[in-house]
């Protein structure tokens, strides 16, 4: 059997297989082709049964495409976690402390998680838009750099390891300024505040 014929042959089970899996006709296809395309340039004299290589390599592809979507929701939901909870901290009757708590418990764990560049791109991006524009004049960094920096917050964000830093500085006054910031719509004190911590991370290095 050559190639031409065991596409033919095998398409349609494989196209079983990753529909079944992906529920998702044109996320099967393109698994299916990226397989064959993947089998076409190995070579096939090491392969002892093209159907079981086919299917077993068509299921893997299938299952880190599904990973893959996995960890990108994921980083999608941290990104937008503090923000969520901002817009709700603006819409809620301020008497309800319990919501300040799980607040200032989403803000703790930025404050753990991330540096204060990372954390100050973060908040500034995520939660009150700026452009990367104006990102860069506020923590001193090129364009690029500040992607970079939301990058990697994202992905500090997204990993699911515990919290590894015991002593932590004292932000009340960084949250306290945070808060002033959402519920005035005025971000200037709180730049003020990030860009204090910048600068007090700078001196210790």
């Amino acid at each position: 059997m050559n190639q031409e014929q065991a596409i033919t042959l095998y398409q349609p089970l494989l196209h079983n297989i990753a529909y079944n899996l992906l529920r998702c006709k044109a996320d099967a296809e393109d698994i299916v082709q990226d397989t064959f395309v993947k089998w076409l340039s190995v070579d096939q004299t090491k392969i002892q049964n093209t159907k079981a290589y086919l299917i077993k390599s068509v299921t893997n592809n299938c299952l880190n495409h599904l990973n893959s979507l996995k960890r990108k929701k994921e980083e999608y939901w941290d990104s937008i976690m503090l923000s969520s909870l901002v817009v709700k901290w603006k819409e809620t009757d301020f008497a309800h402390i319990d919501f300040e708590k799980e607040l200032a418990s989403a803000f703790k764990v930025i404050q753990s998680k991330l540096e204060p560049l990372e954390r100050a791109t973060y908040l500034l991006k995520e939660v009150f838009d700026f452009d990367y524009e104006s990102i860069q004049k506020i923590v001193d960094k090129k364009s690029d750099h500040c992607r970079q920096l939301l990058s990697r917050a994202k992905k500090k964000l997204s990993d699911a390891s515990p919290m590894m830093k015991v002593d932590l500085p004292d932000a009340t006054h960084l949250f306290e300024s945070f808060k002033n910031a959402c519920t005035m719509d005025n971000a200037a004190g709180f730049i003020d505040h990030l860009k204090q911590d910048i600068a007090a991370s700078l001196k210790k290095i």
